[in-house]
Protein backbone atom coordinates (compact mmCIF):
# COMPACT_ATOMS: atom_id res chain seq x y z
CA UNK A 1 0.00 0.00 0.00
CA UNK A 2 1.72 3.13 -1.28
CA UNK A 3 0.11 6.26 0.16
CA UNK A 4 1.60 9.62 -0.84
CA UNK A 5 1.02 12.95 0.89
CA UNK A 6 0.14 16.40 -0.47
CA UNK A 7 -0.37 15.31 -4.09
CA UNK A 8 -1.52 17.71 -6.82
CA UNK A 9 -4.70 16.64 -8.61
CA UNK A 10 -4.33 19.20 -11.40
CA UNK A 11 -3.55 16.60 -14.06
CA UNK A 12 -6.14 14.18 -12.70
CA UNK A 13 -9.22 16.34 -13.37
CA UNK A 14 -10.24 17.60 -16.81
CA UNK A 15 -11.04 21.09 -15.50
CA UNK A 16 -7.34 21.37 -14.68
CA UNK A 17 -8.08 22.74 -11.20
CA UNK A 18 -4.98 22.87 -9.00
CA UNK A 19 -6.43 21.12 -5.96
CA UNK A 20 -4.33 18.90 -3.72
CA UNK A 21 -5.03 15.63 -1.97
CA UNK A 22 -3.85 15.34 1.61
CA UNK A 23 -3.24 11.63 0.92
CA UNK A 24 -3.27 9.77 -2.39
CA UNK A 25 -3.00 6.20 -3.65
CA UNK A 26 -3.93 4.11 -6.69
CA UNK A 27 -5.56 0.68 -6.69
CA UNK A 28 -5.42 -1.90 -9.50
CA UNK A 29 -7.68 -4.65 -8.16
CA UNK A 30 -10.54 -5.23 -5.75
CA UNK A 31 -8.17 -7.05 -3.41
CA UNK A 32 -5.78 -4.10 -3.40
CA UNK A 33 -8.65 -1.75 -2.60
CA UNK A 34 -9.83 -3.96 0.26
CA UNK A 35 -6.31 -4.14 1.66
CA UNK A 36 -6.03 -0.35 1.52
CA UNK A 37 -9.34 0.05 3.34
CA UNK A 38 -8.30 -2.45 6.04
CA UNK A 39 -5.19 -0.44 6.85
CA UNK A 40 -6.60 3.05 6.42
CA UNK A 41 -7.63 4.57 9.76
CA UNK A 42 -8.75 8.04 8.65
CA UNK A 43 -12.08 9.32 7.38
CA UNK A 44 -13.92 7.72 4.45
CA UNK A 45 -11.73 7.94 1.32
CA UNK A 46 -12.71 9.80 -1.84
CA UNK A 47 -12.71 7.70 -5.03
CA UNK A 48 -11.43 9.37 -8.20
CA UNK A 49 -11.98 7.93 -11.66
CA UNK A 50 -11.08 9.86 -14.81
CA UNK A 51 -11.74 13.22 -13.14
CA UNK A 52 -13.94 14.24 -16.07
CA UNK A 53 -17.12 15.07 -14.20
CA UNK A 54 -15.70 16.78 -11.13
CA UNK A 55 -15.16 20.37 -10.07
CA UNK A 56 -12.75 20.71 -7.15
CA UNK A 57 -13.46 23.91 -5.21
CA UNK A 58 -10.66 23.34 -2.70
CA UNK A 59 -8.13 20.81 -1.47
CA UNK A 60 -9.29 17.32 -0.49
CA UNK A 61 -8.43 16.77 3.15
CA UNK A 62 -8.62 12.98 3.13
CA UNK A 63 -7.35 9.96 1.25
CA UNK A 64 -8.00 10.08 -2.51
CA UNK A 65 -8.10 6.63 -4.10
CA UNK A 66 -7.73 6.55 -7.87
CA UNK A 67 -9.51 3.60 -9.47
CA UNK A 68 -7.11 1.94 -11.93
CA UNK A 69 -8.83 -1.46 -12.16
CA UNK A 70 -8.58 -2.64 -15.77
CA UNK A 71 -9.78 -5.59 -17.83
CA UNK A 72 -12.53 -6.25 -20.38
CA UNK A 73 -14.03 -9.50 -21.62
CA UNK A 74 -17.17 -11.01 -23.10
CA UNK A 75 -18.30 -13.35 -20.32
CA UNK A 76 -21.24 -14.89 -22.19
CA UNK A 77 -22.79 -14.90 -25.67
CA UNK A 78 -26.26 -16.12 -26.46
CA UNK A 79 -28.95 -15.49 -29.11
CA UNK A 80 -27.57 -12.29 -30.57
CA UNK A 81 -26.42 -10.87 -27.24
CA UNK A 82 -23.15 -10.61 -25.38
CA UNK A 83 -22.60 -9.86 -21.72
CA UNK A 84 -19.40 -7.86 -21.46
CA UNK A 85 -17.54 -7.06 -18.24
CA UNK A 86 -15.09 -4.19 -17.79
CA UNK A 87 -13.00 -2.97 -14.88
CA UNK A 88 -14.09 0.24 -13.19
CA UNK A 89 -10.82 1.97 -14.07
CA UNK A 90 -11.09 1.35 -17.82
CA UNK A 91 -11.24 4.46 -20.00
CA UNK A 92 -14.83 4.68 -21.26
CA UNK A 93 -14.15 5.71 -24.86
CA UNK A 94 -11.41 3.11 -25.26
CA UNK A 95 -13.92 0.52 -24.01
CA UNK A 96 -16.47 1.69 -26.59
CA UNK A 97 -13.88 1.36 -29.38
CA UNK A 98 -12.94 -2.13 -28.15
CA UNK A 99 -16.59 -3.17 -28.28
CA UNK A 100 -16.84 -1.88 -31.85
CA UNK A 101 -13.73 -3.89 -32.79
CA UNK A 102 -15.44 -6.94 -31.30
CA UNK A 103 -18.61 -6.26 -33.32
CA UNK A 104 -20.65 -5.49 -30.20
CA UNK A 105 -23.40 -2.88 -30.39
CA UNK A 106 -25.35 -0.77 -27.94
CA UNK A 107 -22.94 1.91 -26.72
CA UNK A 108 -21.77 3.44 -30.01
CA UNK A 109 -23.92 6.54 -29.37
CA UNK A 110 -21.92 7.05 -26.16
CA UNK A 111 -18.61 7.42 -28.01
CA UNK A 112 -16.09 10.03 -26.87
CA UNK A 113 -17.74 10.61 -23.50
CA UNK A 114 -14.81 11.26 -21.13
CA UNK A 115 -14.36 9.31 -17.93
CA UNK A 116 -14.14 5.72 -16.75
CA UNK A 117 -16.36 2.66 -16.91
CA UNK A 118 -16.83 2.78 -13.13
CA UNK A 119 -18.11 6.35 -13.23
CA UNK A 120 -20.58 5.68 -16.06
CA UNK A 121 -23.34 4.10 -13.91
CA UNK A 122 -23.01 6.78 -11.23
CA UNK A 123 -23.93 9.44 -13.77
CA UNK A 124 -26.11 7.18 -15.95
CA UNK A 125 -24.24 8.74 -18.86
CA UNK A 126 -26.25 9.39 -21.99
CA UNK A 127 -26.06 11.03 -25.39
CA UNK A 128 -27.84 11.11 -28.74
CA UNK A 129 -30.82 9.00 -27.74
CA UNK A 130 -29.07 6.35 -25.62
CA UNK A 131 -28.44 6.07 -21.88
CA UNK A 132 -26.21 3.69 -19.99
CA UNK A 133 -29.20 2.08 -18.29
CA UNK A 134 -30.36 0.85 -21.72
CA UNK A 135 -27.40 -1.55 -21.87
CA UNK A 136 -26.65 -2.04 -18.17
CA UNK A 137 -26.79 -5.50 -16.63
CA UNK A 138 -25.07 -5.32 -13.24
CA UNK A 139 -22.09 -4.01 -11.31
CA UNK A 140 -19.84 -4.92 -8.42
CA UNK A 141 -18.80 -2.32 -5.86
CA UNK A 142 -16.86 -2.26 -2.63
CA UNK A 143 -18.31 -0.40 0.33
CA UNK A 144 -15.68 2.06 1.54
CA UNK A 145 -16.66 1.92 5.22
CA UNK A 146 -16.53 -1.89 5.51
CA UNK A 147 -14.52 -3.22 2.55
CA UNK A 148 -17.41 -5.54 1.73
CA UNK A 149 -18.21 -6.30 -1.92
CA UNK A 150 -21.80 -5.83 -3.10
CA UNK A 151 -23.60 -6.56 -6.37
CA UNK A 152 -26.16 -4.18 -7.88
CA UNK A 153 -28.66 -4.99 -10.60
CA UNK A 154 -30.44 -2.42 -12.77
CA UNK A 155 -33.32 -1.87 -10.36
CA UNK A 156 -31.02 -1.46 -7.35
CA UNK A 157 -29.12 1.31 -9.14
CA UNK A 158 -32.29 3.44 -9.37
CA UNK A 159 -31.23 5.06 -12.63
CA UNK A 160 -32.70 8.45 -13.53
CA UNK A 161 -31.78 11.25 -15.88
CA UNK A 162 -28.02 11.66 -15.27
CA UNK A 163 -28.66 10.12 -11.90
CA UNK A 164 -28.43 6.93 -9.86
CA UNK A 165 -28.47 5.72 -6.28
CA UNK A 166 -24.71 6.46 -6.25
CA UNK A 167 -25.43 10.18 -6.61
CA UNK A 168 -28.14 10.02 -3.94
CA UNK A 169 -28.22 7.96 -0.73
CA UNK A 170 -25.06 6.01 -1.61
CA UNK A 171 -23.05 9.03 -2.75
CA UNK A 172 -19.42 8.55 -1.77
CA UNK A 173 -20.11 5.19 -0.13
CA UNK A 174 -18.83 2.81 -2.82
CA UNK A 175 -16.05 2.23 -5.33
CA UNK A 176 -17.40 0.55 -8.47
CA UNK A 177 -14.89 -2.13 -9.46
CA UNK A 178 -16.62 -3.98 -12.33
CA UNK A 179 -19.55 -3.32 -14.65
CA UNK A 180 -21.36 -5.83 -16.87
CA UNK A 181 -23.15 -4.64 -20.02
CA UNK A 182 -25.74 -6.42 -22.14
CA UNK A 183 -24.74 -5.67 -25.73
CA UNK A 184 -25.75 -7.08 -29.12
CA UNK A 185 -23.75 -9.26 -31.49
CA UNK A 186 -26.17 -8.59 -34.34
CA UNK A 187 -28.41 -7.61 -35.85
CA UNK A 188 -27.90 -4.30 -34.05
CA UNK A 189 -30.49 -1.68 -33.24
CA UNK A 190 -29.30 1.54 -34.85
CA UNK A 191 -30.11 4.82 -33.09
CA UNK A 192 -29.75 7.46 -35.79
CA UNK A 193 -32.83 9.63 -35.25
CA UNK A 194 -30.93 12.42 -33.51
CA UNK A 195 -30.84 15.35 -35.92
CA UNK A 196 -27.11 15.95 -36.02
CA UNK A 197 -26.40 12.24 -36.59
CA UNK A 198 -28.84 12.14 -39.48
CA UNK A 199 -27.21 15.21 -41.02
CA UNK A 200 -23.71 13.76 -40.85
CA UNK A 201 -24.80 10.39 -42.24
CA UNK A 202 -26.58 12.13 -45.12
CA UNK A 203 -23.53 14.30 -45.83
CA UNK A 204 -21.41 11.17 -45.99
CA UNK A 205 -23.89 9.39 -48.27
CA UNK A 206 -24.61 6.67 -45.70
CA UNK A 207 -28.16 5.30 -45.93
CA UNK A 208 -27.70 2.01 -44.08
CA UNK A 209 -25.39 2.89 -41.18
CA UNK A 210 -23.39 0.40 -39.15
CA UNK A 211 -22.64 0.79 -35.45
CA UNK A 212 -19.19 2.10 -36.42
CA UNK A 213 -20.80 4.69 -38.72
CA UNK A 214 -22.89 5.90 -35.77
CA UNK A 215 -19.82 6.05 -33.52
CA UNK A 216 -17.84 8.05 -36.07
CA UNK A 217 -20.76 10.47 -36.54
CA UNK A 218 -21.04 10.99 -32.77
CA UNK A 219 -17.29 11.55 -32.50
CA UNK A 220 -17.49 14.17 -35.25
CA UNK A 221 -20.38 15.96 -33.52
CA UNK A 222 -18.74 16.00 -30.09
CA UNK A 223 -15.39 17.08 -31.52
CA UNK A 224 -17.00 20.04 -33.29
CA UNK A 225 -18.95 21.24 -30.24
CA UNK A 226 -16.84 20.43 -27.20
CA UNK A 227 -13.34 21.69 -26.35
CA UNK A 228 -10.54 19.19 -25.87
CA UNK A 229 -9.72 19.16 -22.12
CA UNK A 230 -6.03 18.86 -22.99
CA UNK A 231 -6.26 22.31 -24.57
CA UNK A 232 -9.03 24.00 -22.53
CA UNK A 233 -10.04 22.72 -19.10
CA UNK A 234 -13.67 21.58 -18.95
CA UNK A 235 -15.94 18.76 -17.81
CA UNK A 236 -18.27 18.67 -20.80
CA UNK A 237 -21.88 19.61 -20.12
CA UNK A 238 -21.97 21.46 -16.81
CA UNK A 239 -25.76 21.47 -16.38
CA UNK A 240 -28.53 18.94 -16.85
CA UNK A 241 -31.20 19.68 -19.45
CA UNK A 242 -34.20 20.63 -17.28
CA UNK A 243 -37.43 18.65 -17.57
CA UNK A 244 -40.41 20.81 -16.69
CA UNK A 245 -44.18 20.17 -16.39
CA UNK A 246 -46.23 20.63 -19.56
CA UNK A 247 -48.25 23.44 -17.97
CA UNK A 248 -45.11 25.40 -17.11
CA UNK A 249 -43.78 24.86 -20.62
CA UNK A 250 -47.04 26.08 -22.18
CA UNK A 251 -46.58 29.34 -20.33
CA UNK A 252 -43.01 29.66 -21.59
CA UNK A 253 -44.11 28.88 -25.14
CA UNK A 254 -46.48 31.86 -25.09
CA UNK A 255 -43.64 34.17 -24.08
CA UNK A 256 -40.89 32.52 -26.16
CA UNK A 257 -42.47 30.98 -29.31
CA UNK A 258 -39.08 29.78 -30.62
CA UNK A 259 -38.14 27.87 -27.46
CA UNK A 260 -36.36 24.60 -28.29
CA UNK A 261 -37.95 21.59 -26.62
CA UNK A 262 -38.39 17.81 -26.70
CA UNK A 263 -40.97 15.47 -25.16
CA UNK A 264 -39.75 13.92 -21.92
CA UNK A 265 -42.70 11.62 -21.16
CA UNK A 266 -45.21 11.60 -18.31
CA UNK A 267 -46.38 15.17 -18.86
CA UNK A 268 -42.85 16.57 -18.95
CA UNK A 269 -41.00 18.63 -21.54
CA UNK A 270 -37.21 18.79 -21.85
CA UNK A 271 -35.71 22.19 -22.63
CA UNK A 272 -32.00 22.27 -23.61
CA UNK A 273 -29.99 24.03 -20.92
CA UNK A 274 -27.60 25.30 -23.58
CA UNK A 275 -30.43 27.15 -25.34
CA UNK A 276 -31.60 28.76 -22.09
CA UNK A 277 -28.08 29.86 -21.21
CA UNK A 278 -27.44 31.25 -24.69
CA UNK A 279 -30.68 33.27 -24.58
CA UNK A 280 -29.38 34.91 -21.41
CA UNK A 281 -26.27 36.08 -23.24
CA UNK A 282 -23.65 33.91 -21.56
CA UNK A 283 -22.26 32.05 -24.57
CA UNK A 284 -18.64 33.07 -25.18
CA UNK A 285 -18.45 35.24 -22.06
CA UNK A 286 -15.19 35.17 -20.11
CA UNK A 287 -14.37 36.37 -16.62
CA UNK A 288 -10.66 36.08 -15.98
CA UNK A 289 -9.84 32.47 -16.81
CA UNK A 290 -13.39 31.19 -16.16
CA UNK A 291 -15.75 31.26 -19.11
CA UNK A 292 -18.73 29.93 -21.03
CA UNK A 293 -17.49 28.15 -24.15
CA UNK A 294 -17.96 30.05 -27.41
CA UNK A 295 -19.25 27.05 -29.36
CA UNK A 296 -21.50 25.47 -26.72
CA UNK A 297 -23.07 27.46 -23.90
CA UNK A 298 -23.61 24.34 -21.83
CA UNK A 299 -19.86 23.97 -21.31
CA UNK A 300 -18.00 26.00 -18.69
CA UNK A 301 -14.26 26.23 -19.20
CA UNK A 302 -11.00 26.98 -17.42
CA UNK A 303 -8.74 28.93 -19.76
CA UNK A 304 -5.73 28.29 -17.55
CA UNK A 305 -5.60 29.52 -13.99
CA UNK A 306 -9.23 29.64 -12.86
CA UNK A 307 -9.97 28.13 -9.47
CA UNK A 308 -12.85 25.80 -8.78
CA UNK A 309 -14.54 28.61 -6.89
CA UNK A 310 -14.22 30.88 -9.95
CA UNK A 311 -16.02 28.27 -12.09
CA UNK A 312 -18.65 27.69 -9.42
CA UNK A 313 -19.34 31.42 -9.05
CA UNK A 314 -19.86 31.71 -12.81
CA UNK A 315 -22.17 28.70 -12.74
CA UNK A 316 -24.25 30.30 -9.97
CA UNK A 317 -24.61 33.55 -11.92
CA UNK A 318 -25.81 31.56 -14.94
CA UNK A 319 -28.30 29.62 -12.81
CA UNK A 320 -29.70 32.84 -11.33
CA UNK A 321 -30.05 34.59 -14.69
CA UNK A 322 -31.84 31.63 -16.31
CA UNK A 323 -34.15 31.39 -13.31
CA UNK A 324 -34.92 35.12 -13.49
CA UNK A 325 -35.69 35.09 -17.22
CA UNK A 326 -37.42 31.72 -17.64
CA UNK A 327 -38.40 30.61 -14.15
CA UNK A 328 -36.39 27.42 -14.70
CA UNK A 329 -33.75 26.35 -12.19
CA UNK A 330 -30.73 24.65 -13.74
CA UNK A 331 -29.09 21.79 -11.88
CA UNK A 332 -25.41 20.88 -12.26
CA UNK A 333 -24.49 17.66 -14.01
CA UNK A 334 -20.92 17.99 -12.75
CA UNK A 335 -20.11 16.80 -9.22
CA UNK A 336 -18.91 19.72 -7.10
CA UNK A 337 -16.36 18.57 -4.50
Amino acid sequence: MDIQENVSLRHLNTFGIDARAQYYTEIHSSAELQETLRHWKGSTPFVLGGGSNILFTGDVGRLVIRNRIKGREAVRRQAGKAWVAAGGGENWHEFVLWCLDEGLGGIENLSLIPGTVGAAPIQNIGAYGVELRDVFHSLEAIELSTGMEHAFGREACQFGYRDSVFKGPFRGHYCITRVVFELTTGPHQIHSSYGAIKEILAARGITDPTIRDISEAVIAIRSSKLPNPVQIGNAGSFFKNPEIPQQQFDGLLERFPDIVHYPAGEGLVKVPAGWLIEQCGWKGQRFGDAGCYEKQALVLVNYGQASGKDILQLAQKIVDSVDEKFGVRLMPEVNVV
